[in-house]
């Protein structure tokens, strides 16, 4: 009898160790199978929204593309502008964005600047329909699979929607 309740007590171990088993594993496959691809971020436009003698206020206007089949959480959008080949100031994002599957988003970033030593870049502003821009940042986002941390980079020429038109 006392052989009988030690091979059962064993039997039960094993049944729970190849449980726990089956569990992990599936977890393991499951977390696999959820493939997480950086969203695409392209600047559409500037918006000049305010000018003044000081310097003044645009709205940077990107699409973003969730190319994921699960919802995106951004928690924190940070970016460095550049106007011109000149650093025109930094734009900050902390308030959540939620990017829907496989599908497109519009996302405005304010940004403040001062004139002193944005030359060239302030009077392309005032004179151009377009401006060569660059765009270096970072991205905090929360998906089913954890926390990522996306750099952004982007350049070229970008629309000026003109203040006065």
């Amino acid at each position: 009898m006392q052989k009988a309740m030690e091979r059962w007590k064993v039997r039960r171990w094993e049944s729970w160790t190849a449980a726990i088993s089956i569990l992990l594993t599936s977890c393991a496959t499951l977390k696999n199978a959820i493939h997480f691809e950086q969203p695409q971020i392209a600047l559409q436009e500037i918006n000049i929204t305010g000018l003044g003698l000081s310097g003044g206020t645009l709205d940077l206007v990107f699409d973003v593309y969730n190319p994921n089949t699960y919802r995106v959480r951004s928690t924190r959008l940070e970016v460095g502008l550049a106007l011109e080949n000149t650093s025109f100031g930094d734009a900050l994002i902390d308030k959540p964005l939620d990017l829907s599957p496989e599908n497109h988003s519009r996302v405005i970033m304010p940004v403040r600047f001062s004139w002193s030593g944005v030359g060239a870049a302030a009077r392309a502003l005032l004179e151009k329909r377009e401006v060569n821009y660059g765009l270096t940042g970072a991205a905090l986002l929360d998906t089913p699979i954890g926390e990522r941390r996306v750099q952004l980079t982007g350049k070229g020429l970008v629309p000026l929607r003109k203040l006065l038109q």
